[in-house]
């Protein structure tokens, strides 16, 4: 317990720290916004969807520096104030405030990597924020429903919040992956191959979060203590929201995305 209070602050100080610099370093990328509606085609005689964008752009930088704040407020709420709290959760198998957290910045980063692919629609930017946030609160609810420490063989594991949030979360991937793959099969010489390995590096560490629970569940190696699992997220959250943030700065300096 005490040495994930130190992991924690250290988590906290990283993360901050980082955004600090990016927050200074920015160079300024801009992607706009747009939003479909019906509009009368005179010669087909017949109401056709069309996109107008928006007169609002939002800057790729700042919601890096977004996410990376949160979770460093996160980390450091959870060493000082919600301390106490946090080692009771720990004690019966759960950490509700990691859930409430990712459920935030992890939909800030899948909002980055849709609006990298070129989903620029506010509707769909909204949808999948949403799903992302479901798909973590669905791992909330399977710590509430299932106690990770009984080693109870008579007390059967209800795997349905584990599944329900992977089908949540693997639907933002699918519309992020089949706008990247459209694209770059029309335009593969301008098409920016950083997007592509952002795309490539997220999706492989938001997998890690479900092989972590699903090794904790099923109490595999060193995941037979609970504990071991809480250092696995908060190492994973540190090294995929610092890998996001470094790729996204990288590829917007030397690939900068036009706003619309």
């Amino acid at each position: 317990m005490t040495s994930l209070r130190v992991w924690n602050s250290v988590a906290a100080v990283i993360h901050f720290s980082q955004a600090v610099v990016m927050l200074l370093i920015l160079g300024g990328s801009n992607f706009g916004l747009s939003f479909t509606r019906l509009e009368f085609d005179t010669q087909a005689e017949t109401l056709t969807p069309v996109s107008e964008f928006l007169d609002v752009n939002f800057e790729f930088g700042l919601l890096v520096v977004l996410f990376l704040f949160l979770s460093a407020l996160a980390h450091t709420t959870i060493a000082t104030v919600l301390y106490g709290r946090y080692k009771n959760h720990l004690a019966n198998g759960m950490n509700p405030y990691r859930w409430y957290e990712y459920s935030i910045s992890a939909s800030v980063m899948i909002i980055v990597i849709a609006a990298l692919s070129g989903i620029a629609d506010i509707g769909v930017l909204f949808s999948l924020f949403v799903l992302t946030a479901l798909m973590n609160l669905f791992g909330l609810l399977m710590e509430e429903q299932n106690d990770v420490l009984s080693d109870n063989p008579l007390r059967r594991r209800d795997w349905r919040p584990f599944a329900y949030g992977c089908i949540a979360g693997i639907v933002p991937w699918i519309v992020i992956m089949v706008t990247t793959g459209a694209t770059y099969l029309e335009y593969p010489d301008e098409f920016p191959l950083f997007v592509i390995g952002a795309t490539g590096v997220t999706f492989f560490f938001f997998n890690t979060f479900a092989a972590n629970m699903y090794l904790q569940y099923k109490k595999i190696g060193p995941w037979r203590e609970y504990l071991f699992g809480e250092r696995v997220y908060i190492a994973l959250s540190l090294v995929a929201k610092s890998a996001l943030a470094w790729w996204v700065y990288w590829g917007v300096q030397n690939a900068p995305i036009v706003p619309g």
